[in-house]
């Protein structure tokens, strides 16, 4: 059993950098093994999160190469030291394995109960909760929010709690990308029928980030098609993207029309107290007390999305593990110093254009042109509305970075957007979808 592993390690530490494997590889050692699966033992969550993000495939296939067998990986924390040596460590609330359901595509770490649940996150929460629990029926339910917000996590988190009901039904899930890249494969191997037997006769289909296959002609048929299938069936369907359907560009009317026929639900960024809450639970998930003045600090500087909060934690207890320093504000301060002088830079009319710009797949140079269609005034009275909240400059000087508008142009384009964010759900939407852009 240790042969084996040290064979292992030897092959991983020809793909690993030096430092990469020193780190995150040599610390794992072997606990057991059979015909099917291995387990290893790592110090902490906080390397099973890691080796999951950066490692697994390599480590997945590297075990499959040498055992001969498709072998499930499962991860165990190893036995704390005395409390005395570990101020920082307290009680976790379960020792989660890091394991990924290759039948299902699930990763098993996103839970409901490890979901927190904020007023930005209510709705979809709630959806997603009703129809894993079989007590409502929205078909097809389309989340949708900005980069990092959870969507990944709760659309895992429904198959995961589906599978634990153990009621068979046949569920997938899967990112647009990697829908795309399987029927090109199938297409080469002329193996399409396989392909479509594999999604047509799900009960549950899961697709995230379903805004990648905008564009792509193929694709968009072949998930036409696998849609009005399941659909049909009355079978459940989950759709994730970060943008509202219509804002899709290059999205066919008839895919379009079929993700607004269900229940659309939005994640905004999370709110100060969920942002804090969020932290307190995943330092505790690493099994590490967090002081309160930490939790603020990051929580207060980190307010676009909750992958950047863990990101910004896993840092902290990071370098007090490397260093071996307790965590305190003084740590976290030194630990982001450079980071957040960076990120506290003065956003300019230019970022804000080119932000509005993207959000809407408009040209900056429409923005400032004398053109009045409304797929460019809109995004024009939103940029000066922006550009208004978000700098100091007068209205004759945003006016004229727009060709040269007078200023009640601008102050016409601030009361129609503040009027307008109050009324249209999808224009707040889009205005804290850029301001999470410009990462403010």
């Amino acid at each position: 059993m240790k042969s084996f592993w040290d064979k292992c390690k030897e092959e991983l530490k020809k793909q690993v950098s030096r430092s990469h494997y020193e780190i995150w590889i040599e610390p794992v050692s072997i606990v057991s093994m059979d015909d099917d699966s291995i387990v290893l033992s790592v110090p902490n969550n906080y390397y099973i999160d890691r080796i999951n993000k950066d490692y697994w495939d390599t480590l997945k296939d590297t075990v499959k190469n040498i055992s001969k067998k498709d072998l499930q990986i499962k991860f165990i924390i190893k036995s704390a030291p005395p409390e005395s040596e570990t101020p920082n460590i307290i009680p976790k609330k379960e020792k989660r394995q890091g394991l990924r359901n290759t039948n299902t595509g699930l990763n098993l770490k996103h839970t409901f109960d490890n979901f927190v649940v904020g007023p930005c996150n209510q709705f979809a929460h709630a959806a997603t909760k009703a129809i894993a629990e079989g007590h409502a029926t929205y078909n097809p339910l389309f989340i949708y929010g900005g980069v990092g917000l959870g969507k990944t996590h709760l659309i895992q988190a429904t198959g995961n709690f589906i599978v634990d009901k153990n009621d068979n039904r046949k569920i997938l899930y899967i990112t647009s990308e990697n829908f795309v890249n399987e029927l090109i494969t199938s297409l080469q191997h002329k193996e399409m029928n396989k392909f479509r037997e594999r999604y047509r006769k799900l009960d549950v289909l899961f697709v995230d980030d379903i805004h990648f296959i905008a564009g792509k002609e193929r694709s968009q048929e072949e998930f036409f098609h696998t849609f009005n299938t399941i659909f049909e069936s009355h079978k459940q369907i989950i759709l994730s993207s970060d943008k509202y359907p219509r804002e899709i560009p290059k999205l066919e009317e008839r895919l379009r029309s079929r993700f607004e026929c269900g229940l659309i639900a939005d994640i905004q960024p999370p709110e100060f107290e969920t942002r804090v809450a969020i932290l307190k639970q995943k330092g505790e998930e690493h099994g590490v007390n967090i002081p309160q003045d930490v939790v603020e600090f990051i929580a207060n500087k980190v307010k676009s999305n909750v992958r950047e909060l863990e990101g910004y934690l896993s840092r902290i207890i990071a370098i007090s593990n490397l260093k071996g320093r307790e965590i305190s504000l003084q740590l976290a301060e030194d630990s982001f110093k450079n980071i957040f002088k960076t990120r506290e830079k003065v956003t300019s009319i230019s970022d804000i254009q080119k932000g509005v710009a993207e959000y809407f797949n408009v040209k900056v140079i429409d923005l400032k042109s004398k053109k009045r269609e409304r797929n460019i005034a809109l995004p024009r009275q939103v940029a000066m509305y922006l550009s208004k909240e978000l700098t100091n400059l007068s209205l004759e000087e945003i006016g004229k970075s727009f060709g040269g508008k007078d200023h009640s142009t601008v102050i016409h384009s601030q009361k129609k957007i503040e009027r307008l964010s109050k009324e249209n759900s999808e224009i707040l939407m889009a205005i804290r979808q850029i301001k999470s852009s410009l990462e403010l």
